[in-house]
């Protein structure tokens, strides 16, 4: 039989764990006019409707476009308003709106160089907000350092507002994170807080951000967890203890992290922090079950190992699947709709027919597996 440490750790661990304008051909006789074939852009019925208007008619019809979804008629307008016509009185927020109806088509180049216009030709409130678009548009493009050097100016900015100082310490963080920096995503993320908690009650602010600060600190602590191997076949039974210490106490802070984000209330932030947190047990009982025997065991003693293992972490399937449930409940009430949502039914129905597929339920675990909130 396996010696009583091993399953002593893993019982421990368990436990521990509950489009802008177009270039087009001049007009008239062209004769005489050679044209390299890349500078020519085939005109558009678009391009031909909007090139009479003037600007207050090309702001009111990238308006009424925008408002109803035509993104790329939304941009072509807004796109003669910011290129044709400098003096116009629209001409700033026509360069945001041009940004913007390009985000909403994934256009992130264009979208990029919208708002780098309004930052650089503009100052206030609405070229900050263009700078940090920018910086979002430069992450969807993969350029991480530019990204992280433009938060990072708006970041020490001391005439920020409290709100805008936050986002920009959570986004810095967050690319921080992406370029492989965790150290310094962990301080950008932990100054966000800080900003945030200081506030305190003197300000009204808007907690979207604090919350994505919070996830972004589990990410953190998660990848550690993913990264610490338990492997009782190579490990002593003394090294596979203090892994599985290890695991649990990064375990409980990704947990940690994701239940404050949870409880920040914004409802988007807590269904993708519930999922991660049904993911860490999922992950830790797919690990668990996983790892290799230990070495020297007969055919008799393997099978014996592998019941009494999946007897004690059975447990992190019950609480996945409360977690998952409770997850689904929250974005149900909130009538959130992302990404984390599909993901967490995807894994619910499959935690479901795992539990289904092992030994028979011990009693009152078909209840448990349903009931209460995620485990603190």
């Amino acid at each position: 039989m396996p010696g009583p440490r091993s399953l002593a750790a893993v019982a421990a661990l368990v436990l521990a764990s509950c489009a802008g304008p177009r270039a087009v051909a001049p007009a008239g006789p062209t004769e005489n006019v050679r044209f390299a074939p890349e500078t020519l852009v085939e005109v558009t019925p678009l391009d031909l409707e909007l090139a009479a208007k003037n600007d207050e008619e090309l702001f009111a019809i990238g308006t009424a476009a925008y408002a109803g979804g035509d993104f790329r008629r939304a941009a072509a307008a807004f796109g003669r308003v910011a290129d044709l016509h400098p003096g116009s009185r629209h001409h700033a927020a026509a360069l945001y709106d041009a940004g913007l109806a390009h985000e909403r088509l994934g256009e992130w180049r264009a979208a990029l160089e919208r708002f780098r216009a309004l930052q650089r030709g503009w100052v206030g409130p609405d070229a900050d907000e263009a700078a940090f678009r920018a910086a979002a548009a430069l992450w969807h493009l993969g350029e991480l350092p530019e990204a992280r050097a433009l938060l990072d100016g708006l970041a020490r900015r001391a005439d920020l507002s409290t709100a805008d100082r936050i986002r920009a310490f959570t986004e810095l963080g967050v690319v921080e994170r992406d370029l492989g920096e965790a150290a310094a995503a962990e301080r950008s993320l932990q100054r966000a807080l800080s900003i945030w908690q200081d506030a305190g009650d003197r300000e009204r602010l808007d907690v979207y951000h604090p919350a994505q600060a919070l996830y972004y600190l589990g990410e953190l602590a998660r990848a550690s967890f993913l990264a610490v191997p338990v492997d009782p076949a190579r490990d002593s039974p003394e090294s596979l203890a203090r892994a599985l210490e290890a695991k649990a106490e990064l375990l409980l802070a990704a947990q940690g992290y994701y239940l404050r984000a949870v409880r920040a209330g914004n409802a988007e932030w807590a269904v993708a922090a519930g999922y991660r947190v049904g993911e860490l047990y999922d992950e830790l009982h797919a690990r668990m079950t996983g790892a290799s025997l230990p070495p020297g065991l007969d055919l008799e003693e393997q099978r014996a190992y592998r019941e009494e293992l999946q007897r004690r972490v059975r447990v992190l399937l019950v609480k996945a699947i409360g977690v998952y449930e409770q997850t689904l409940q929250w974005a149900r009430q909130a009538g959130v709709e992302n990404a984390f949502v599909g993901r967490s039914q995807e894994a619910l129905d499959r935690m479901r027919r795992l539990l289904v597929e092992t030994e028979v339920l011990p009693a009152g675990v078909e209840e448990a597996a349903g009931a209460g909130p995620p485990p603190r």
